[in-house]
């Protein structure tokens, strides 16, 4: 506790005082509002145990203060002026759950999407921007606003904030000269090209977002905090092309000279903090950082500002881990560390860590297939490693009157899933895993650097494990016989997927990645993967990091096909990383044999030799369900999961065995 003892001292933003210093980083809260605008009891328990957990500020997901000039539909996020007596009713009750924590809650209030609006709520009519300008995603033309329809949403912030106050709310944070959503196309040139006064000069450009705060100010009064969620850096180097980092480019979006300025002027017009990332829409994986990107990515850019500005900064961006928050407020980075995705991993992260339960703080995986991914295609909230998370009472635990002795075959993420909470809720888990180690196929997934969390994931079941007296049996195959022999009152079969393989001639130096990963198949200078997944994606990213010469070759006509839907941030990163680090790309293309130091390859109308000494087969997993197959109707309760059941990816095997092990 010493180590972070700066973690847990108090701020204060504004009027009010933070008792650490800990954010919940503003995710989207979709599934969490009800028909009216309102919040519904999915978000009250959602932003309640975040509270519970020991954050002292918690920054709701965006709510939408416009649903005329730019419609939103309900359900979709909630909203303060849409139906306010049904909002007020809602949210009192989630601010006075959470005040009950000694917690204090902002609602983040939005103008709107503009040209970044999502395609599925866009319905009939154009979407609106500062100028008629060309849609993120889809090949239309914006129309531009007009100055009333602009005047109309001040008005509207202000009425939200007018809200949010009568609901409890201590504060709110604006969305956002940020991430290029409407405020922000306002304030950048790129897209705003107006000739009246919001228009042309950065005050003019800036003005939109000056009205917003005099608004809240005049409707909520002067000591009503109000914060700016705000990126100094763009990273755009042209409409829908984002830089990757270290590539030399020249920056179409704000740059950070006028990022610096414009940094002065808003606090000037009277925003109290400022929430510090980088990126945009046409960037994404800098506003929305995969596991390719570096752990405290924004740091740089929030300490710019710290240094210009006299207000309280805020720096997310992959800070989960405490020694690196607690350098980055020593050294005068930011004042408040924000935390997105790993309160969605673990509600419980600051109260594990300020008991000096660090090892028991679950880790965020960076894999977004349950927040971003599930927002972008089902426009829910979740998260991979919590299947409580956005769920928290649905998915409450169960407490078990009869304990049951139950063997789990299988240490891969669901029989360490399913052991855990089979234990958690009272009942007598036997863990038996054929291999040395546990994790599964995510202990060979997270050897590339910059899967490290992969590793510290199976570190955290290996603590939990311990932590609940989990009888964990390793170099332990099971068999028919041992299971019938052991008295067991249910079984859970999860012994998981072997990798796919072929032949390509005799001799032939083929391995599959998770060999070459593990260390037990050499690889060579020039290497060729087979399979374009995502699995073979990064396993050619991390050799092409290494200094291998490594091409993929992949049968469908583009890469990651199968793994879809992936969120775009993580798969439009690392489809620029691959041939940012030159690694060779042949689509719709089929390797046909191994001779003599090639590979022969099949190309769409003819033939295709490619030198290499190595090659690797990333062409999928096929399920182990052998053991089911001999246990079936021969014991009580048996159940299949994860990979064994289907080959899927770790979300699903964690959710899988925690419906299955929450209700024997």
């Amino acid at each position: 506790m010493e180590d972070y003892e700066i973690l847990f001292s108090p701020c204060s933003i504004g009027s009010i005082t933070v008792k650490n210093r800990f954010a919940m980083a503003p995710m989207g809260p979709l599934g969490l509002g009800d028909d009216q605008g309102g919040i519904n009891q999915r978000g009250i328990d959602y932003y309640t145990a975040r509270a519970r957990g020991g954050t002292g500020l918690i920054i709701t997901g965006v709510t939408f203060v416009d649903n005329q000039v730019e419609e939103h539909g309900m359900p979709n996020c909630p909203s303060p002026t849409y139906n306010p007596i049904q909002f007020v009713r809602t949210a009192r009750e989630m601010t006075e759950r959470i005040h009950a924590y000694d917690a204090k809650i902002f609602l983040q209030m939005s103008g709107g999407f503009g040209r970044v609006t999502i395609p599925t709520n866009l319905g009939e009519f154009p979407p609106v921007a500062p100028s008629p300008i060309q849609h993120r995603w889809l090949d239309k033309t914006c129309r531009a606003l007009t100055v009333d329809e602009i005047q109309t949403i001040v008005r509207q912030f202000g009425e939200g904030a007018y809200h949010a106050r009568r609901a409890g709310f201590d504060g709110v944070e604006i969305h956002a000269v940020h991430e290029g959503y409407l405020l922000d196309q306002f304030a950048i040139s790129l897209f705003n090209h107006r000739t009246d006064q919001y228009g042309g000069c950065l005050e003019n450009r800036l003005r939109f977002a000056r009205e917003v705060v005099e608004e809240i100010k005049f409707r909520c009064g002067k000591d009503f905090p109000v914060v700016l969620r705000y990126s100094p850096k763009s990273f755009i180097k042209a409409l829908r092309e984002g830089a990757l980092p270290g590539e030399q480019f020249v920056e179409q979006g704000r740059d950070l000279d006028e990022g610096v300025e414009a940094a002065k002027l808003l606090v000037s017009y009277g925003y109290d903090a400022l929430d510090v990332d980088v990126g945009s829409y046409d960037s994404w994986w800098w506003s929305h950082p995969p596991m390719y990107q570096k752990k405290g990515l924004y740091m740089p850019y929030a300490k710019m500002m710290k240094e210009v500005v006299d207000v309280p900064v805020l720096c997310a961006g992959r800070m989960d881990d405490p020694d690196r928050a607690v350098g980055a407020l020593q050294d005068g980075v930011c004042d408040l560390i924000s935390l997105g995705r790993p309160l969605l991993a673990d509600p419980y992260y600051v109260n594990k860590l300020r008991a000096g339960q660090k090892g028991y703080i679950r880790p965020c995986i960076s894999c977004q297939e349950g927040c971003m991914g599930r927002i972008q295609e089902y426009s829910m909230i979740n998260c991979a490693v919590n299947p409580q998370a956005g769920r928290e009472r649905a998915n409450d635990y169960r407490p078990v009157l009869h304990p049951k002795k139950v063997l789990v075959a299988g240490g891969g993420p669901a029989g360490l899933e399913a052991a855990r909470v089979l234990a958690q809720r009272g009942h007598i888990p036997h863990l038996y895993e054929r291999t040395d180690h546990l994790g599964g196929n995510l202990a060979a997934a997270g050897i590339p650097s910059f899967k490290e969390d992969d590793l510290a994931l199976i570190r955290w079941y290996e603590q939990e494990m311990d932590r609940l007296n989990v009888s964990v049996h390793l170099n332990s195959p099971v068999s028919r016989e041992e299971v019938l022999s052991g008295n067991y009152d249910a079984v859970i079969v999860a012994t998981g997927s072997t990798p796919k393989t072929f032949s390509l001639g005799d001799g032939a130096p083929v391995f599959t990645a998770t060999d070459i990963l593990l260390g037990k198949a050499p690889c060579g200078q020039k290497a060729v993967v087979i399979g374009g997944g995502l699995v073979g994606c990064e396993t050619a990213l991390w050799l092409a990091q290494l200094g291998r010469q490594v091409t993929i070759v992949e049968t469908l006509d583009r890469l990651m096909s199968v793994n879809r839907p992936l969120c775009h941030a993580n798969s439009e990163m690392l489809e620029r990383l691959l041939p940012f680090h030159h690694v060779n790309i042949l689509t719709s293309s089929r390797a046909i044999r191994y001779h003599d130091g090639h590979l022969e390859l099949s190309i769409p109308g003819d033939r295709l030799s490619v030198v290499c000494d190595t090659v690797i087969l990333a062409v999928g997993f096929q399920s182990e369900q052998g053991l089911y197959r001999e246990l079936l109707g021969q014991v009580p309760e048996l159940y299949l999961l994860g990979d064994a059941r289907k080959v899927s990816n770790i979300m699903y095997a964690v959710w899988d065995a925690f419906e299955v092990a929450n209700h024997i």
